[in-house]
This record gives C-alpha cells, structure tokens and sequence, in this order.
C-alpha cells in the first residue's frame, strides 16, 4: 500500500539478512520477471510509493532501480514511469565497470618481491627467537617490554626522547581510543572533534554514551578560535584531533596552528588525543603536538596505514608524569591485550629495518596514484596530499553526495559520502580511497569512471517517478 491506501502493483518479499536490500530488491524483480510474474510492458510502482510500502528509505529503491536498469531488466519514459523489459534482459549478468571498494583507506599494495618476502623471513624468524612462549602466553595489557621498546624506537625520529616507559602497545587506534575515551571522559561529557572527523570516533563517543562537539575548519584544519570558543562553552573533557592529513579533508596544521592549539589546551587544561595515523608517511613531518606539549597529549600512532593494516597494533605514548597504570587497567579492561604475536611481529619489523622500507615502497606507490589522480580528477573538485593515499572529492551542483555516490556504486565503485564523518551538517562531497584498487591500472578505470560521471548531470540517471 501506499500513503493513501492505494495497492500498489508490485511489491516484493525483501529481509535484511538477505544482504543489501537494494540488491535484494533487484534480485526479487529479476526473479518475478524470469517467473513470469511481471511481464514485458508492466509498470514499476513509483519508487516513493514502493519505499513507503517497504518501509525504507527513498535512496534505496532509487539504487535497486537503478541497478535493475544497469541488468537492462527495466528502462525507464519520459514522463511515463518505469517499465519491465523482457524476460531475456533477466537472464543477463551485470557488467560492472569499476568493482573496487574506494571506500576502504588502505595503504597501496606496492610491486616489490624482495620486500615482501623480507616480511615474512622476520615473521619466520620469530619462530627461533621466541618458541613457542610466543604463542602460549600472555603478557601485560600495556605490552612485554621489548615491543614497547621498539614502540619507541619506530617514534624517536617524530618524538624527540620517548622512552619506552611512556609507550603502551594497543589493539590498533581503535583500540586505544576505547581504552582513553572511556578513561578521561563518562558518559554525557563532552570531548572535542573536528568537525569533519574520523568515523571510529564517533563510533566508540556512541558506545560510551560520550557527546562529540565539532570545533570548526577550514582548509588548514581545526580553527584556534573555535577550539577556544568551545573550550569556553562546553568545557570539554579533551580535544581528539589528526594533525596530519587529517581524514577525510587531508589538511595538515601549520606549525603556526598547532602551537595555537598547543597554548589554547594549556590554557584551559584540555587533553589532547592526537591520531598520528598518517604521521609517518611524510618525509618531512612537521613535529608531533605531543612534541610541543608533552604533558598534556596523548599520541596514538597506528601502524596499519603505514606498514600493514593486518597487523592491528599502535603505540599509545603517554603524556609526561600521567597515571600509566590508569591507562594499562584501561586496556585490561576493554581488550586484555594486544595480540603478543602481531607485537612481536612489529617489533621484529622496527628492529631489522622492514618497517622502514615497507613505508620507503607505500611511498612510492603512494606517489604514482596521486599521480594518476592528478591527471584523471578535476583539480577544482579536488583536496588531497601528495604524501596521503585519500582524496576529498566536492561536489558541484546538482550533484548531491547521495546520489553520487548511488551512482557510483551502481557502476561497481564504492566510496564514502560526506556523512559518515560529519558531527554537523555535511557538505556534499565523498571520500576516495586511493589504496584498495589492487593495480594502477585499476584505479585509473575507477577514477575514470568517476571524472566521468562528474562531468554530467544527475538527470541523465534519473528514474521517471
């Protein structure tokens, strides 16, 4: 039924566990028209309607339809409506033109035999190093010693004198950002964010039932201004920032900014949590917040953007004369430990000089894809660092961030919009992930097929309500 009551002609049978429902939505229509329930000629409800009778969004049905026209099961008249083709078309597989997840931020795969197999020579040699203490025994929430003494090794060139006692090894950033989230503030306090800001924190800020407030950007980063005025106005339990080709919009703080932001948190005896995902990717970082105030910054500096995402470890330095027992209960509490093996892996890396050369070859590759993304993406459309491996890709009208993005992934390419990281109103841009595509090849027939579709209207896609 619609709105007013009326039957509409088709509806199908469609359950969340049957996978996403804007296929699941396609797959059923396929089904009908290949069971001769629906018939050359027959007319799709409107897709408004048939959302109202499912009981889901508008920009679902749109996609399923979408997707269905991409089968060649439907086409879609001016003024008219949408319309079933032929039982033929249903038997016809899609084609898709991009099939990469751009969604997905991950290092870029880099071509270097010699290299990969270093890798896993040293996770070999762990064998005779360690026996079998490694894998049958567990160690302290904050990490044996040696890999917390590699943790300050791997961050000596950005952090001038860390030493291994400030340094506790975390399940991955995430990890860490439980473990501290849930230590400095209780639910219903408030921390800081930027106000385009990494979905993980908003993901544990829920969990814990902790208020995220947005300090406003520009396109350097966070605004001193607006951190003060909300220091002022919510009096927040700390500041969670990424200095460094911050995710999504890729800024990096001036040296000017951070020691603004530097002296505000001092002022108002703010802690700061400073996300140094990308950190290591620079040949010529600009120095750590943590640097310039070491009593009050909490520094998470992940590995699984700039060595291996599989490896699921991060080095939680804390600030001078803070309660690192408090931390070390904090992790016991959320996740026991990190995994002593992926650790020991990391370490073997840091000390035999793998890690080094595995972040020397993400660079290169890194490199050539900003490259390709240079020569295919529209420069006016475009924020990015040469060094990082995400673009900031706006939008201009009438391109809206949800429709592109239904557009894209019903060509195979996935990408994420603008909401997934705003704690305001969202602009209308997306997320492109330069480092999922498999080869460069790849990735340029993706970034082609996205340079195209922003070179045209929506209303060439729309489907006829």
């Amino acid at each position: 039924m619609d709105k007013t009551g009326s039957k509409i002609a088709w509806c199908p049978t469609v359950r969340k566990a049957d996978g996403p429902l804007y296929l699941a939505i396609t797959d059923a229509l396929s089904a009908d028209i290949m069971s001769g329930k629906l018939a050359a000629g027959d007319r799709l409800p409107p897709q408004r309607a048939l959302a109202e009778a499912l009981k889901i969004d508008f920009t679902t049905v749109s996609r399923a339809y979408a997707e269905a026209g991409k089968r060649g099961l439907v086409e879609g008249k001016v003024g008219q409506g949408t319309y079933v083709r032929n039982k033929h078309a249903a038997a016809r597989q899609p084609v898709p033109s991009g099939l990469v997840d751009m969604s997905m931020n991950l290092p870029p795969r880099f071509d270097d035999a010699c290299l990969v197999s270093r890798m896993w020579e040293g996770i070999r040699g762990l064998e005779s190093s360690d026996g079998i203490d490694l894998l049958m025994r567990y160690q302290a929430a904050g990490g044996a010693r040696r890999d917390r003494e590699a943790g300050a090794l791997w961050l000596s060139s950005r952090l001038d004198g860390v030493t291994a006692d400030r340094v506790l090894i975390c399940p991955g950033a995430q990890g860490a950002l439980l473990a501290l989230i849930g230590l400095l503030a209780a639910p219903g306090e408030t921390i800081l964010a930027e106000a385009l800001t990494y979905p993980g924190i908003r993901s544990v800020a829920a969990h814990l039932r902790v208020n995220l407030a947005a300090v406003a950007m520009d396109q350097e980063g966070i605004i001193p201004q607006s951190f003060e005025d909300a220091c002022l106005k919510t009096k927040p339990k700390a500041l969670y920032c990424t200095p460094t080709i911050q995710n999504p919009t890729t800024s990096t703080l001036s040296m000017a900014r951070r020691q603004a932001i530097v002296d505000i948190a001092r002022r108002y005896q703010v802690p700061i949590i400073e996300d140094d995902a990308y950190g290591a990717l620079p040949l010529a970082p600009l120095p750590p917040l943590a640097s310039l105030a070491p009593e009050l910054v909490y520094h998470i500096a992940g590995l699984a953007k700039c060595v291996a995402p599989a490896l699921r470890i991060a080095y939680l330095v804390a600030p001078e004369g803070s309660a690192t027992p408090q931390l070390n209960s904090a992790i016991r509490a959320t996740a026991s430990m990190a995994s002593p093996l992926a650790a020991a892996i990391a370490s073997r890396w840091i000390e035999d000089g793998t890690a080094e050369a595995v972040i020397s070859a993400i660079r290169n590759e890194t490199g050539a894809r900003q490259s390709i993304a240079a020569r295919i993406l529209p420069a006016e459309n475009v924020s990015t660092d040469p060094q990082g491996f995400h673009v900031w890709l706006r939008l201009t009208p009438p391109w809206t961030r949800a429709e592109f993005s239904s557009r894209l992934r019903s060509e195979g390419i996935s990408v994420v919009a603008s909401d997934a990281f705003a704690l305001g109103s969202a602009p209308e841009a997306v997320r492109l992930g330069l480092g999922a595509p498999e080869s460069r090849e790849e990735l340029a027939k993706s970034l082609q097929v996205v340079a195209g579709l922003l070179g045209q209207s929506p209303v060439a896609f729309a489907m006829v309500v």
